[in-house]
């Protein structure tokens, strides 16, 4: 089992710059509504990384962590003595995701990058279908600075003769991703063409929408989930898991998938009256959905933001988006080697955005100080800084 076990069971692997999670999610969901044992790999986890592993919906127990990293444990260092050379983090959880889904006997697997896509870990696996949400500026020190090049890094995920299923993608990206099916051989089915969401309009709730998908047609599809770009992420999902059964799915699993999905930390509400948002917009192209979510869905209201971000984002950018929704900043840097101090924070939040924005040693301070207003609150920049703050609040 441990020599290979991704080949025990068919494999969806998505990559992109947003939604990624997201995606996953629903992937995961639509097809354990068809009856199916599901296991489902994302990244980065909120608060635990036991988050990160799930099968049929159920996140690994501390415990079958634990059992799964001793198993893992002697091979990791006969690796290691053998080549002397290290293992990542990230290839070591990647190497257990796989294993305890063999070990769970799930049917069908979904798996998503950490980063890129070409040297990620999670692309030692064959896959069956391949996604890839979107693709922006984001890690060009390791990816590239053009659109072009991150797309190349991210849509080599696409295995010779697999499927691939692409999101709303930048005009560049598509010239890539047309380049890349035809060298694998691949049928490629992309949003807005080959499948598409139908008369979308929001909900007190959500969102409400018909779709014509790649082998069928899916009406009064309500969708629990607040952005309109997670309209976009659920007809991406439904196309894919077409793509994995070849064929049109169960429209009432699709309809059952829509009502109940979650994705903690993704325009989540956690409170009314005053709102208590959390949003994990880490990068300027997730701010700026975030920032259209805010005008579509919450319009009118202002909020005072607990923010945090790492320190290689975009921040200045990420702030811009925000500009006018905001009137005032708590910052904090997340429990990272990576965040940026909250002070250098606020000072740019200061700057772009011309509110009061107020350094606090942690989030848990910053939260408490936004929530001791008693305005509207939103909480965003980093997943790191929502996970914390969910934690904070007791959010499981």
């Amino acid at each position: 089992m441990l020599a290979r076990p991704d080949e025990g069971y068919p494999i969806v692997h998505i990559a992109g710059t947003n939604g990624k999670t997201t995606t996953s999610r629903m992937i995961a969901s639509l097809i354990s509504a068809h009856g199916l044992s599901t296991g489902l790999f994302t990244s980065p986890h909120l608060d635990r990384v036991e988050q990160r592993f799930e099968v049929a919906g159920r996140t690994i127990a501390p415990a079958e962590l634990a059992e799964a990293m001793a198993l893992l444990a002697p091979i990791v260092d006969m690796y290691e003595e053998r080549t002397g050379d290290g293992i990542t983090y990230f290839e070591l959880i990647t190497a257990l995701a796989f294993a305890w889904f063999a070990e769970r006997s799930v049917d069908v697997g979904v798996i998503e990058t950490g980063l890129g896509g070409r040297w990620d870990a999670t692309n030692a696996a064959t896959s069956e279908v391949a996604v890839v949400t979107n693709i922006d500026l984001e890690h060009t020190e390791y990816l590239g600075d053009t659109i072009i090049a991150i797309a190349a890094e991210k849509l080599a995920i696409l295995d010779t003769g697999a499927d691939l299923v692409t999101g709303d993608m930048h005009s560049d990206a598509l010239v890539v991703a047309e380049a890349r099916a035809v060298e694998q051989a691949a049928r490629w089915f992309r949003f807005g063409s080959e499948y598409r969401p139908v008369d979308e309009a929001p909900s007190d709730h959500g969102w409400v929408f018909d779709m014509a998908g790649i082998h069928g047609e899916y009406t009064g599809i309500d969708l629990r989930l607040r952005g309109r770009h997670q309209v976009t992420n659920f007809a991406v999902a439904v196309a894919a898991v077409e793509c994995l059964f070849n064929r049109a799915l169960d429209e009432a699993a699709v309809r059952e998938t829509a009502a109940l999905v979650v994705s903690p930390g993704r325009l989540e509400v956690l409170g009314r009256e005053p709102w208590l948002l959390t949003d994990g917009a880490h990068n300027p192209a997730g701010m700026e959905a975030l920032a259209a979510a805010l005008r579509e869905e919450f319009a009118g209201v202002t909020w005072v933001a607990v923010f945090g971000a790492m320190r290689d984002k975009d921040v200045p950018a990420m702030f811009d988006a925000l500009r006018g929704r905001v009137q005032a900043v708590h910052t904090a840097a997340a429990d990272s080697p990576r965040a940026m101090p909250a002070g250098e924070a606020a000072e740019l939040a200061a700057a772009h955005l011309g509110v009061p924005a107020t350094p606090h040693g942690s989030v848990v301070e910053a939260l408490a100080a936004a929530r001791h207003t008693g305005e509207h609150v939103l909480v965003t920049g980093s997943l790191y800084v929502v996970g914390e703050a969910r934690a904070a609040l007791g959010v499981g």
